[in-house]
């Protein structure tokens, strides 16, 4: 039972991590070639990572069920409760909204097809929220065991989408240098928020248990699987079409295009359009899941069915208005994601591993667990969230170029 909860956390995690952003990783990365991107690829892998660690030092004193909301309270106080509380909501609830609008979409013209009767997105919209919320408002055992059937699928599909892409490969696409240098700055929000999970991990916690060693294995490998699926995807797709065919290629809808013209093959489009919807479903499942928690404990409600639903209702409610009455301004609010991803994945963790860190030391507590780099570590993460947020607010702000 405990290896197939690790195992179930760990697709959680990857699941929640390879959405629909990777599909966005060649466009962002177009103009820096394949190596510079591998290397960005690596060092957000490693950044990332090494925060899950240090969340994963901070849960072991507290109580299985808490929450982010219950350990900045704890570490930080009311000031540092409230950033988090506002980083957290932000980032998933645009999220979210992202997800119901592009999966909402994607199923209206799917279901559209199929009953040969037009399906307005709206409605497509509210039947892929009410599909998503029914599995996560059951709980997580319930998500684990559906994410598992789509990661499955998910996995299938991308294996078709690389098997038509990699015998197409050309060497000479591969050593492609950047652009300008301006590039590779600009790339770095979306490859860092390609490797965002942060926010399922009080959910995994509570999962697994307290259980250092599993959650450590849980992490590190929940997390290397994209990064090896994304290494995969940027040697086909940079592989296959030269920087300026994929400079070319500024919308998702112009790349798929571009791959089925340049290959000759419509199994191309159709691989990656169900590519696209296994990782909208496994993302918004790994996403809503943990807002529907962290919202359980800030409201401290119950986990009752009456209190599962009221927590189902304050999780799905909002984005789907948003999704379906302004689709726009949370397109244009996901170009702030990654600043509150800064902020809850390395900013808050930071501030609560010194704090605890110093609270012990000052008690006499040799903790059981502590991620090693010690203060150096901390400032050289503290540092790179710094440089990801520059680079999103410069790239805002016309400084430098604007990448996707």
């Amino acid at each position: 039972m405990a290896l197939n909860k690790t195992l179930g956390s760990m697709l959680i995690i990857a699941g929640t991590t390879i959405g629909a952003g990777m599909l966005a990783l060649p466009l962002a990365s177009a103009g820096l070639g394949f190596t510079t991107a591998l290397i960005a690829m690596f060092g957000m892998w490693a950044l990332m990572t090494y925060t899950a660690l240090l969340m994963i030092e901070i849960h072991q004193h507290a109580e299985t069920d808490a929450t982010l909301n219950t350990l900045a309270q704890q570490l930080l106080g009311r000031k540092g409760q409230i950033i988090a509380n506002f980083a957290m909501m932000f980032l998933l609830y645009s999220l979210c909204a992202a997800y119901i609008a592009g999966g909402g979409g994607q199923l209206s013209e799917k279901l559209s097809d199929w009953l040969s009767v037009s399906i307005p997105p709206q409605l497509g919209a509210l039947l892929f929220t009410l599909l998503i919320a029914g599995v996560v408002s059951i709980g997580t055992h319930t998500v684990d065991l559906v994410n598992r059937i789509l990661f499955t699928a998910k996995i299938v599909a991308l294996a078709v989408m690389l098997g038509l892409l990699v015998p197409h490969v050309e060497g000479q696409h591969l050593v492609e240098m950047p652009v300008q240098k301006g590039l590779i700055l600009s790339a770095l929000p979306v490859v860092f928020t390609s490797f965002g999970f942060h926010g399922s991990i009080p959910s995994i916690v509570r999962y697994v248990g307290i259980d250092v060693k599993t959650l450590k294995k849980v992490m590190i490998l929940g997390s290397a699987l994209p990064l090896f699926i994304y290494l995969l995807w940027q040697l086909a797709s940079q592989g296959v079409m030269s920087q300026p065919e994929l400079m070319a290629s500024t919308t998702l809808g112009a790349f798929i295009a571009s791959l089925s013209e340049l290959l000759h093959n419509p199994m191309v489009s159709k691989s990656v359009s169900i590519f696209a919807d296994l990782a909208l479903a496994t993302s918004f499942l790994g996403v809503s899941l943990g807002l529907f928690d962290f919202m359980a404990d800030s409201l401290k409600r119950a986990s009752n069915v009456t209190g599962r639903l009221q927590t189902g209702l304050i999780t799905f409610l909002p984005p789907l208005a948003f999704a379906i009455f302004y689709p726009q301004g949370f397109i244009m609010a996901l170009g702030y994601a990654a600043i509150a991803l800064v902020i809850l994945a390395i900013f808050l963790p930071v501030a609560m591993v010194r704090s605890q860190r110093k609270k012990h030391q000052a008690d006499n507590i040799m903790p059981s667990y502590m991620v090693r780099g010690g203060n150096l570590a901390l400032a050289i993460v503290t540092l790179a969230g710094v440089l990801i947020i520059s680079a999103q607010t410069m790239q805002m702000v016309g400084i430098i170029p604007a990448v996707g």
